[in-house]
């Protein structure tokens, strides 16, 4: 029975690699090609370098009024954490037993979280701030982290400036077909 079994499984395992790498013989006729305008309306992503920001401008003070309606609630008053994952807080233990990866410890790049927040926050209605919002609320957990001052205001030229203390501390891809 188990040989029955296995045999089963490999070839049911056999059966789906090989669809995945085949074009399909048959066309259904459903389904149309996107057009560049939506296309662009989903093309929302920003890479590490900036590349992909939209314009506008948030500040620190904008972002912790947005941070106490919109974030709060899961992530604490301060981003130190709740139901949604600490923001803040980690620095030095990161090459500890017990790390602690918060926007402020670990992340690489400040566009990193500009782009999470802008495509997937708050979570109730991810995509329901406006830009100015997000560079508010990106400003304003960067300023909890310590890496902005009170005053500071962020935009598409300012944000991809910000040096994560952790940008350095990542092994670089090493394959030849990403540069």
């Amino acid at each position: 029975m188990q040989m029955r079994n296995l045999l089963i499984a490999s070839s049911a395992a056999f059966f789906l690699a090989s669809a995945a790498h085949s074009e399909p013989s048959v066309k259904l006729g459903i389904g149309r090609t996107a057009t560049e305008a939506e296309i662009a309306g989903w093309n929302i992503d920003v890479d590490r370098t900036g590349t992909n920001l939209p314009p506008g401008k948030g500040s620190v003070g904008l972002g912790r009024e947005v941070f106490d309606q919109q974030c709060a609630a899961c992530h604490g008053s301060k981003g130190e954490g709740g139901v949604g994952d600490k923001l803040v807080g980690g620095q030095g233990t990161l090459a500890t037993p017990n790390p602690v990866k918060t926007v402020g410890s670990y992340w690489p790049y400040a566009t990193t979280l500009f782009d999470y927040i802008r495509r997937a926050m708050p979570h109730p209605s991810p995509q329901s701030l406006s830009n100015e919002e997000v560079y508010a609320v990106t400003a304003y957990v960067l300023h909890l982290n310590g890496l902005l001052p009170d005053n500071a205001a962020l935009d598409a030229k300012t944000l991809p400036a910000i040096r994560m203390p952790n940008r350095d501390n990542f092994v670089g891809d090493p394959r030849p077909d990403v540069k």
